[in-house]
This record gives C-alpha cells, structure tokens and sequence, in this order.
C-alpha cells in the first residue's frame, strides 16, 4: 500500500529483496571516511587509499598514507604504482566531485578492486581526521553535523 499523500513515498519503495540487493551492492562500491580510518589505524588496512586530486589539492591536504594518483594519470601510472591483488580506495574532494567516482571507474576498466571513499577529503576533514600538508599535519575539530565528538566511528 502505498501513502499517496506522501510526497517521499510518491515513488514508493522497492521490495524488499530488491532494497537488499541494492543497499548490499552500495557497500562493495563505497566506504566511508570513518571507516577508512578505522581500517588505515589499525596498520594492516588491506587497501590501498588513492588521492585522485590534482597536484594543488594534494598539497593544500591529503589523508596521510595516501598515494597521489590524479584521475588523468591513472593509464599512464598505476601498474607501477599498484598490485592489482590489493583493493584500491579512491577519494577526491567531497560529495559535490565525481572525481573519486572517475577515478574508480579508470581502475576498474585497468583490473584493480576498486571502491571510492564516499565524502572524499571533505568528509575527512569534517569529521576531525588529521591531513598532511605542506605545513606539516593538521587537524580540524571534528564538525558535530558530521559526526559524534571525540569519536572515530558514528557506530551505526
């Protein structure tokens, strides 16, 4: 039955073996930020994180331990740079860029396990993880929209 009055539920939604299957999908193609830290403190994260940004965003700041791998440079770099064996990570500026996105996509084409960190380094920043600059490590207070304070996981 569905709640014509709704507007939300105008559309109304999908069965829900087919929500399963679309929300299980979303997972293999995304992680979030918190997790990815989760994953990059605990030393043995099992992927490697890709900074698919230009030269100028990778210097104004980016999640240490990252590779720099701008999207453009992809073809050209990434055999020599990755295992295909290990899963790639890819992050660009936040959910307003579909560079991560692209960047996914290039790998996928070139046989690497790819997922994108949804958020990008937006996210990253917001929810109070340190960057690496120019400046040397920097770190932000954690904005309280994004995530619990003193926190690194929203544990939901």
């Amino acid at each position: 039955m569905t709640n014509t009055a709704s507007p939300a539920l105008h559309t109304p939604p999908a069965a829900p073996a087919e929500a399963a299957a679309f929300f299980a999908a979303r997972l293999t193609f995304q992680a979030d930020a918190s997790d990815v830290r989760a994953s990059l403190d605990s030393g043995d994260p099992g992927f490697v994180l890709i900074d698919s940004r230009g030269i100028a965003g990778w210097q104004q700041g980016h999640v240490g331990g990252a590779v720099h791998l701008p999207t453009a440079d992809i073809p050209a770099r990434a055999a020599s740079l990755l295992d295909r064996q290990v899963p790639v990570i890819t992050y660009c500026w936040g959910p307003g860029c579909d560079g991560a996105t692209r960047a996914a996509l290039a790998l996928a084409r070139l046989g690497y396990q790819v997922k994108e960190m949804i958020g990008g380094i937006e996210y990253w920043i917001r929810e109070g993880f340190p960057v690496e600059s120019l400046a040397g490590t920097e770190q932000a207070e954690a904005d309280p929209l994004t995530t619990p304070l003193g926190s690194i996981t929203c544990a939901c």
